[in-house]
């Protein structure tokens, strides 16, 4: 199956019975190791490469802000489809969890909705909800370990002490502003930066009972869902929750737009 962009009429057309060779999205089925945070694998769609940046973007728009699913079907069809394809790959039936950050979109919920359709009784569906920005925090030791303390192939070390301080003195100074700011503007800020694999809190459990079941569940399987994903940076930061109460869970991701190398930009 399919997507064109017909550009006189403006508007995307669906073929779900044929692949074309000017298809702006077409469904990965492979396995996608994310290494970063291990046992864990992608599915989902992915833009084509000939697709230039706007049709991208008015796709990504058509599919975050439809408010009415109903009264568009050829969307809840994709959506349909794309999640039947991932019950072949990993049958949604062996799942005992499913993780999703928060969302003003309305794909996320209809995921949810027709997941259950394949899923066990017990499936326990969980949210990871946006941090106020004050709680936002930056792992310098794992960033001094990274890179300030790298060395030269004579084995000098790369940096000074004084150049450490005044590196740090910045990712101080970097963090006060953040902490003025709303969510939103931070996560457009930050999602490119260099430090952004080093900065934390950005999802917190909505509740502790959610919390509590995370830190509990051990070698489950569970599976993390998102609308689109484009830097990467919010699926980053939801396994990194997931990973610092859990090491031990097989983990699956399924976005409906994506792309396979979706940590480039954050390792």
């Amino acid at each position: 199956m399919g997507v064109t962009f017909d550009d006189a009429e403006k508007e995307f057309v669906f073929d779900f019975e044929h692949d074309g060779a000017e298809d702006i999205v077409s469904l990965t089925g492979d396995d996608y190791q994310v290494e970063a945070f291990g046992k864990c694998f992608y599915y989902g769609y992915e833009f084509s490469d000939q697709v230039d940046g706007p049709v991208r973007s008015a796709f990504i728009k058509y599919v975050n802000f439809t408010q009415d699913l109903q009264e568009t079907p050829d969307l809840t069809h994709f959506i349909k489809k794309a999640i039947d394809n991932l019950d072949k790959q990993i049958n949604l039936y062996d799942y005992d969890l499913v993780v999703m950050p928060e969302s003003s979109s309305k794909v996320n919920q209809y995921m949810l909705r027709y997941i259950y359709r394949f899923a066990q009784p017990t499936l326990r569906k969980m949210e990871l909800v946006k941090s106020l920005p004050a709680s936002i925090s930056f792992d310098m030791d794992a960033y001094e370990q990274s890179y300030l303390n790298d060395v030269l192939e004579n084995g000098r070390p790369r940096y000074t002490e004084a150049q450490k301080e005044e590196a740090k003195k910045s990712i101080n100074d970097m963090l006060d502003l953040i902490h003025q700011k709303d969510y939103f503007t931070i996560a457009k800020d930050v999602k490119k930066s260099r430090f952004r694999p080093y900065m934390m809190n950005f999802l917190r459990y909505a509740t502790n009972e959610d919390k509590e079941l995370c830190s509990k569940i051990r070698q489950q399987n569970v599976l993390v869902i998102d609308d689109v994903t484009t830097s990467g940076s919010t699926l980053n930061e939801v396994l990194r929750t997931l990973r610092i109460l859990n090491e031990d869970n097989d983990i699956r991701i399924f976005s409906l737009i994506g792309r396979k190398d979706l940590m480039a930009d954050s390792y």
